[in-house]
């Protein structure tokens, strides 16, 4: 064996500031955070569904805060800048063939906003 050390790049926390790439890498990974207050929020809500009317009406005002409202919109933008980003890698990770010629890009992402927007639009009008 040999005595020498093997040289080791000091790394520092903050790497990824340096790089716009990775700087909207982390932004998008951080909007995990409200989608996980979100979900948590309307677990308790189903929880409260089940317990009675009046637990139910406690978490209706409990929703209604400024302050959960603005978490709910934080993640509603982060749910929309994951689909934009999923939506824009889609023809490239899977691209499609129509009689043999590749289908546009921009009509791939066109067509998955439009079935978002019409499966949205189904669920509004239910609800």
């Amino acid at each position: 064996m040999s005595n020498r050390k093997p040289y080791v790049r000091e790394v520092k926390r903050t790497w990824w500031k340096n790089n716009p790439f990775y700087r909207f890498y982390m932004l998008r990974e951080a909007t995990v955070l409200p989608l996980i207050l979100f979900t948590l929020f309307l677990t308790f809500g189903l929880g409260a569904l089940v317990k009675g009317p009046e637990a139910w009406q406690s978490w209706l005002s409990f929703m209604a805060n400024p302050l959960v409202v603005a978490i709910n919109i934080v993640a509603l933008a982060g749910s929309l800048l994951h689909a934009h980003t999923f939506f824009s890698m889609m023809p490239q990770v899977m691209p499609i063939r129509i009689k043999g010629k590749l289908v546009d890009k921009k009509t791939i992402v066109l067509t998955q906003w439009a079935a978002v927007a019409a499966i949205s639009l189904i669920v509004l009008i239910i609800v």
